[in-house]
């Protein structure tokens, strides 16, 4: 099947061993009780695989209500999807799960959500640190604080339970750019995923909206880690369009996004960036 026949959201790539794996969240009903995730396969970002389930949340428990922002990553020789869930508590959280191939089947890992029990959370994604030392970087929901957060908080080396309190890295209001509302209306924070580029700074991508439409915004850590400060750059794409990810491969750079946010409609986009070196961009 073809990129544009696919209706998926949070779209996820992994590159391995000269396949493309793409993950994302059911669009059907924006993700809700949709049992789980499934994977694209293909050899060029073009024509792909028939969409095959590689997580079954329903088997688990998991399929209460959301199944949200897969992403897959191979860490230590296995391969290990975050993704959020709604908890047994009625708030949202995100696990990890494991599997010993990229198309899966995945099952449970983490002990219990890695994000606080009594928070709001979604769309956790994997950083590792210069360290080698594992983290989560994940949403504080706007629906619980109203200006939604972005938060780390490190993990054990098995990426079985978090270590430690989560601490703040930034608000969804403190870009200059950000609208100015009036207090009480919310700021959305999503999506987050990390980047190093070539120069060793360290990028974060996420998304909000600006002026009613979807961005996907980038921030630079100013230590080259993630406990730094984190200054807000001019979004990078700022026509509807979002929840992205960085992939490589035969020494291109690419991100994935989905557009337009509109439910039944998004599709995953491609689009090839330029690593500057103090940032990136896109590519002309």
């Amino acid at each position: 099947m073809k990129t544009s026949e696919i209706n998926i959201r949070d779209p996820f790539v992994l590159y391995e061993k000269g396949k493309f794996y793409l993950y994302g969240t059911k669009a059907k009903d924006f993700g809700k009780h949709t049992a789980g995730f499934d994977v694209y396969i293909s050899d060029n970002l073009r024509e792909w695989s028939q969409p095959t389930e590689c997580f079954n949340s329903e088997k688990f428990g998991f399929n209460r209500e959301v199944n949200w922002a897969p992403e897959v990553h191979r860490y230590n020789g296995s391969y290990y999807m975050l993704a959020t869930f709604t908890k047994e508590n009625g708030l949202r959280g995100s696990y990890i799960l494991k599997s010993e191939k990229p198309e899966g089947p995945f099952a449970p890992h983490s002990q219990t959500a890695l994000t606080p029990d009594e928070w709001e959370c979604l769309d956790a994604t994997l950083y590792i640190s210069k360290r080698g030392e594992p983290y989560i970087v994940f949403c504080h929901e706007h629906t619980q604080i109203i200006d939604g957060a972005i938060c780390y908080v490190k993990l054990t080396e098995d990426l079985k339970s978090a270590v430690g309190q989560p601490k703040m890295i930034f608000k969804g209001s403190s870009p200059e750019w950000a609208d100015k509302k009036p207090k009480g209306e919310h700021y959305i924070t999503d999506g987050p995923f990390m980047y190093r580029t070539k120069t060793g700074e360290l990028l974060m991508l996420w998304s909000t909206f600006v002026n009613h439409k979807y961005c996907q915004c980038i921030a630079k850590s100013d230590n080259g880690e993630i406990d730094g400060n984190f200054i807000h750059l001019p979004p990078l794409i700022s026509d509807d369009g979002g929840h992205g990810m960085i992939f490589s491969f035969d020494n291109r750079l690419m991100l994935t996004f989905h557009s337009p946010n509109q439910t039944g409609f998004e599709k995953p986009i491609f689009t090839e960036l330029e690593d500057t070196g103090d940032t990136v961009i896109v590519k002309n």
